[in-house]
């Protein structure tokens, strides 16, 4: 992978990222310790949506709705946070930009219980319950619910749409999976390869990755923990994006072959030069305004949204920046 061809600015916020890893504060985001308890500003929804929170008995749900816009389709969105990280305002961020990537779609984000205090499979009940929620309560078709999630939102949309093939439930029209974590032995061959490059998770084993306390007394490799280790037959068409750098680059090629193998529609995108979750760069950087545009290119597809010419997007050059594998 050539890496040459990487943004300035996206080499020079992946150098942030570096240096900050090696600062007093490293050490707190590789454990996860900040993920835990983050300290954050009110958000504002911004004009044009209506914003609701839904209770549940064990988790909140946030449903974000463009304002007098009904279009059927709507997004599950499973945050990240290696497991032990509450919902953040930059996936409220997230839901605006799925919104607007999905031509008005409604988006569904959980805040779904984490470890330590709620260990396996607590994350994955609570997913399970928002994705019935909204096909038996709000009556969206499943063929118009996509779910979308980072990191370890990634691994667990997986693993929820795994869960609801192998117990006969009508499965999602897609997935989106950004960085997803997908084996929480971490023992894919890019925890060497990227040991030394990936700005985040590299040059160390003492972080979150190497010591979920999500997995608490239950077997890593069960799929719906790790779903790396799962089958892969019949699952809907996939999105999965990742950066060169990470030590999650094998979570990502793995799955990729073992979809390929099973003949399951996807498309996989490696981003060159880009450390974990760039996405949350959001328009800062080329390669997150691009990887964000290849969400919307998909969800037009699996929505079958058919743009009127007057909005046709002209059609992109290839920037090189990344590597397609699957169609």
């Amino acid at each position: 992978m050539r890496t040459d061809k990487v943004s300035l600015s996206g080499k020079l916020v992946r150098d942030m990222i570096h240096n900050m890893m090696d600062s007093a504060m490293g050490r707190r985001i590789q454990t996860g310790e900040l993920r835990m308890n983050p300290v954050e500003s009110a958000w504002v929804c911004p004009a044009g949506y209506e914003y609701e929170i839904v209770e549940r008995e064990n988790f909140l749900m946030e449903y974000l709705r463009p304002a007098h816009v009904s279009t059927g389709r709507v997004i599950l969105q499973l945050h990240g946070g290696g497991y032990i990280g509450p919902m953040k305002n930059i996936y409220r961020d997230f839901a605006v930009c799925y919104s607007k990537r999905s031509m008005g779609g409604d988006v569904l984000t959980i805040d779904y219980r984490v470890a330590p205090e709620y260990p396996y499979p607590a994350a994955l009940m609570d997913a399970l319950e928002a994705y019935q929620w909204l096909w038996e309560e709000k009556k969206y078709a499943p063929d118009k619910i996509v779910v979308a999630g980072d990191s370890a939102g990634g691994g667990l949309a997986l693993a929820l749409t795994m869960y609801l093939r192998d117990h006969g439930m009508a499965l999602p029209a897609g997935l989106v999976l950004m960085s997803p974590w997908t084996d929480l032995t971490c023992s894919g061959k890019s925890h060497e390869t990227n040991f030394h490059r990936d700005p985040q998770f590299g040059g160390t084993t003492d972080n979150l990755l190497h010591n979920s306390s999500y997995i608490g007394d239950a077997d890593p490799t069960d799929p719906y923990l790790s779903p790396v280790f799962g089958n892969f037959e019949h699952m809907p068409p996939v999105l999965m994006q990742v950066g060169s750098e990470e030590v999650l680059l094998s979570d990502t090629l793995t799955v990729a072959g073992q979809l390929r193998a099973a003949k399951s529609k996807r498309r996989v995108s490696v981003y060159d030069g880009m450390f974990h979750e760039f996405q949350m760069a959001l328009r800062l950087i080329p390669e997150s305004r691009e990887a964000w545009e290849e969400v919307g290119t998909f969800l037009e597809i699996i929505y079958g949204i058919q743009r009127k010419p007057e909005g046709k997007v002209v059609k992109r050059v290839k920037s090189g920046r990344r590597q397609r594998t699957g169609q």
